[in-house]
């Protein structure tokens, strides 16, 4: 009888050596987003550790792993080594299929190498039973198994049979990987139907495997490792700020506490991985959430494409562009507004879905604690520029333009507008160019949503007078004031320098932002919009001469657009106050956007 039991050990090994390489399996020990990284932790390893390797993952990162061994050899080198404490507690298995190419040792291939096998022990345990506590981490000790010659692939009934003793949990974990790698579009319940059966068939199909819906312990062992690969690529752990107040899972290999800078503490990216995260803690009620909600917009960190919602105690902001991916969350509760903010890079969505969803679900905020409103000296750089440290979004280039009714058209210079993405009125409200006369100068910008101005132009009757007073109101440096500026000048011809019938010529000083705001008199009526400087065929001009559309062709313009130039009954002059005053009430700043 012993002799028959040491025969069929013979034959049976015979048979594992055609599969062993399909069965081969690693002990990952580390992951890395860039290479470099990867390449110095490596040779870290293998100063003390032989059979060390380093693969790159199907998703991009870089692992580290030991072997390849047999399905024996790996649970117990794993589980010795994790005794010793030579390599991380969280080190798993990992199946041959999630490596590509071979980065360490340069030159070699693990992944056609026959697995290092181990002799069968003379106590034995059910290989699946260990392969599974190994895979769970329920093991301590060495498991004392069978060798693997002696137990070939489970049978669809076996499959079944092992699938039987798995946890809801381990369930859920399936579905979810299956999620993951873009097979189960299903709800994560637990419950293997015909959709569940369905993506493990094609998982199956992709792997090389016998599509039949059912997956055995090696299958489990190979997805489940894949996706364990994910996870410790982002290193998704807790992390409790006491000084913002909030608690919650952070994925720490991407990112890494720099500061704080109220309303935010900032995470910056670390490994190349471009992720930032942004704590939002202050003190406030509805009023100041709403603040937080206007001011968050105009950040670069929000794009403008994306979802907005907003409720009197919360708001949720969603944007994406050619860049990033953004996902802004705050809360008002009893006093305290917190929060967070995910910028990921736009090529990294199915991670980031991961890392997003476990960063909703354990959002905590702590009560009583929120960060101060002066903490520590706030940014080092400062600037009108930032908010807290961070960009704000900024026009490629703002001019001046005014009201002409009662609605919120706007008139303003065609050059302001050339080009642009978006128009934006005061840098608030979005407009679109209405008309547009080229050679005249002249666009029309209608406001999407009716504005009541305080204000409008009233435009002068009859011809004015050579060499009277004249003001310009505009946004000389292109809104950093936030408010139109008057330059004063004269009117020193009804005409341009090669007779422009259009066109008067001005004694002023204009800055460039001062293009398209209304030229004034004394009183208070708009003769004309300033028009842009130019080169007048590579003459350049003295900077105190300016020129303006005048007010007969600006009636004509309006006339064809389907609007009407209101005239002006005013006579006697204006006290520079009040000029002053009407000029901001009327004057707007246009400006234009790349996106």
């Amino acid at each position: 009888m012993k002799q028959g039991i040491s025969a069929l050990v013979l034959v049976l090994t015979g048979l594992w050596g055609s599969v062993a390489l399909a069965q081969s399996l690693f002990v990952q020990i580390e992951t890395h987003p860039n290479l470099a990284s990867a390449q110095d932790q490596a040779r870290q390893y293998a100063a003390n550790l032989p059979d060390v390797n380093g693969f790159r993952l199907n998703s991009g990162w870089y692992a580290i792993s030991l072997g390849p061994y047999d399905e024996a050899g790996a649970i117990a080198r794993m589980n010795a080594l994790k005794a010793q404490r030579a390599i991380p507690p969280d080190g798993f298995l990992v199946h041959r299929s999630a490596y590509s190419q071979q980065f360490y040792p340069v030159g070699s291939n693990a992944l056609t190498a026959p697995a290092i096998t181990t002799p069968a022990p003379e106590v034995a345990a059910p290989l699946s039973d260990a392969l599974d506590e190994a895979l769970t981490g329920t093991l301590e000790q060495p498991a004392v198994v069978l060798a693997p010659a002696v137990l070939p692939e489970e049978t669809r009934r076996e499959a079944l049979q092992s699938e039987s003793r798995l946890t809801r949990q381990e369930k859920f974990d399936l579905q979810i990987a299956l999620k993951w790698f873009g097979f189960y579009n299903g709800r994560i319940d637990a419950s293997f139907g015909p959709g569940t059966r369905g993506s493990m068939a094609a998982w199956q199909t992709s792997k090389g495997h016998e599509p039949n819906g059912v997956l055995t312990t090696r299958q489990r062992a190979e997805l489940t490792g894949e996706y364990q690969a994910v996870l410790a690529s982002l290193d998704l752990r807790s992390l409790r700020d006491e000084t913002a107040g909030i608690e919650m899972d952070l994925p720490q290999a991407m990112v890494a506490f720099d500061r704080y800078d109220p309303p935010f503490a900032h995470f910056k990216p670390i490994n190349g991985s471009g992720v930032t995260v942004l704590l939002i803690s202050q003190t406030g009620d509805e009023n100041t959430l709403l603040g937080l909600y206007d001011i968050m917009q105009t950040l670069e960190i929000v794009p403008l494409e994306g979802e907005r919602k907003r409720k009197s105690n919360r708001f949720t902001l969603t944007g994406a562009d050619d860049r990033i991916t953004s996902y802004t969350h705050a809360v008002l509760d009893q006093g305290e507004i917190k929060g967070f903010t995910l910028i990921w890079p736009v090529e990294e969505d199915r991670r980031r879905e991961v890392a997003l969803k476990a960063m909703r679900d354990s959002f905590t905020p702590i009560s009583g604690t929120v960060l101060p409103d002066a903490y520590g000296e706030g940014t080092l750089e400062q600037s009108i520029d930032l908010i807290s440290g961070l960009q704000i979004r900024r026009p490629q280039s703002s001019r001046s333009g005014f009201y002409i009714d009662s609605r919120g058209t706007v008139l303003t210079t065609a050059a302001a507008v050339e080009g642009c993405s978006r128009i934006t009125l005061d840098e608030i409200y979005e407009a679109q160019v209405a008309a547009r006369d080229a050679e005249l100068g002249l666009a029309l910008l209608k406001p999407a949503e009716s504005l009541a101005p305080m204000d409008y132009a009233r435009f002068r009757a009859g011809v004015p007078r050579l060499k009277s007073e004249i003001a310009v109101a505009g946004y000389s440096f292109e809104g950093a004031l936030g408010a139109p500026t008057l330059t004063f000048g004269t009117l020193a011809d009804l005409k341009g320098l090669q007779g422009e019938e259009t066109m008067t010529r001005l004694a002023l000083a204009a800055s460039p932002g001062d293009a398209g705001g209304p030229v004034l008199d004394t009183s208070g009526s708009v003769l004309g919009m300033l028009l842009p400087a130019g080169d007048l065929g590579g003459k350049r001009l003295p900077a105190e001469v300016s020129f303006a559309t005048d007010s007969d062709a600006i009636a004509t313009f309006l006339s064809g657009s389907g609007h009407l130039a209101a005239a002006s009954d005013r006579i006697d002059p204006m006290s520079v106050e009040d000029l002053t005053r009407q000029a901001a009430n009327l004057t707007v700043l246009v400006s234009c956007w790349a996106n």
